[in-house]
């Protein structure tokens, strides 16, 4: 029987192999003068920390991640994304007594059980940065400003950015309702996760 490599992933050649240096190489010499340090961490995390840190309603952990049992019964899973081995290296090291901010990057790759589509894979890379330590919104102007930047260096112009805003605490209960409402005399219509989504709003 002849093996072949898992559905979702790909090699990556000699022949393409100096176009991920070329864009890791850019990444890490921007993000490094713009302060940012490099943070590398486990590629399985326990199944807590992204039930947890991404959210225990999403698609992400209810569909997407790999996760099994190690020898000893406990829950792993393969990192899914980086955000919350990031923040949870930041509690664990006790980071928080450094100077703040602490600004981090990453070169890392991520996997999802995914449905696979051109450029969608199930092993895929991902570049990513973090600020903690910072209530200001200038963090969050610096790493679009930097993503900007990152964008341009790869020569990938006339790119508009779009900034979207969940609400403030109050608001979201109001438009949560206003969803529940439109959606309430037209649910023999909708898909199953529409539904799904549509009761994880109800007990929000």
């Amino acid at each position: 029987m002849k093996i072949t490599i898992p559905k979702g992933t790909k090699d990556i050649l000699p022949g393409e192999i100096n176009k991920y240096k070329y864009i890791e190489n850019i990444y890490s010499t921007l993000l490094e003068n713009f302060g940012f340090e490099q943070i590398r961490f486990p590629v399985f995390e326990h199944t807590e920390l992204f039930q947890r840190g991404v959210g225990d309603t999403t698609d992400i952990v209810k569909k997407e991640m790999y996760t099994f049992k190690d020898k000893a019964g406990r829950s792993l899973t393969l990192r899914p994304e980086g955000t919350a081995s990031v923040v949870r290296s930041y509690i664990e090291n006790g980071m928080s007594s450094n100077p703040q901010p602490i600004k981090l990057y990453y070169d890392i790759t991520a996997y999802r059980y995914e449905n696979v589509q051109k450029g969608r894979y199930r092993e895929f890379n991902q570049l990513g940065a973090e600020i903690l330590g910072s209530d200001s919104p200038n963090a969050d102007v610096e790493i679009m400003y930097m993503l900007n930047s990152f964008f341009s260096k790869l020569g990938i112009n006339g790119l508009q950015l779009n900034i979207n805003s969940i609400g403030c605490k109050n608001c979201r209960i109001k438009y949560n309702q206003m969803l529940l409402d439109y959606f309430s005399d037209k649910l023999d219509s909708i898909c199953d996760d529409c539904k799904e989504g549509i009761k994880r709003t109800q007990c929000a």
